[in-house]
């Protein structure tokens, strides 16, 4: 037998398969979600659907095609857009929400922020160096 812990014996496994990445993430978030939903609605459709979502879950992270699942992923991110930031890391994202104001260059739509309370503030794009006022 050999003197490996089991932690190490999971990360042999682990190596070379996909492992965690925020479709898989939402798949478990989702799936948690309708249990807790049929707690109160007990119907069996809640339960198969929790059931077979935490197995594709589990199937994700196990798989060895890697490609495929990272294209997947990167696919969801691509379809959730803004809400990506949300999902990868919840409370990070709600701290930015508190201290920085996002605005749009109103010449050529590029993203920028800038931080809050500082009253009315002349502000210059970094992409087209146009200048514009915004309250913060």
């Amino acid at each position: 037998m050999s003197n490996q812990t089991l932690s190490d014996r999971l990360a042999n496994w682990m190596r070379g398969r996909n492992g965690a990445d925020e479709l898989g993430n939402a798949v478990v978030a989702l799936s948690v979600i309708m249990l807790l939903i049929n707690l109160f609605a007990h119907t069996r459709v809640l339960s198969l659907i929790a059931l077979v979502l935490a197995i594709y879950a589990c199937w994700r992270m196990s798989s060895t095609a890697v490609a495929q699942r990272q294209a997947e992923n990167r696919a969801f991110l691509k379809a959730i857009g803004p809400a990506a930031n949300l999902i990868r890391n919840p409370r990070e994202t709600v701290q930015e929400q508190h201290d920085f104001k996002h605005l749009t260059c109103p010449e050529c739509g590029q993203q920028m922020r800038v931080p809050r309370g500082k009253g009315k503030m002349r502000v210059t794009c970094p992409k087209c160096h146009s200048k514009f006022e915004a309250n913060s």
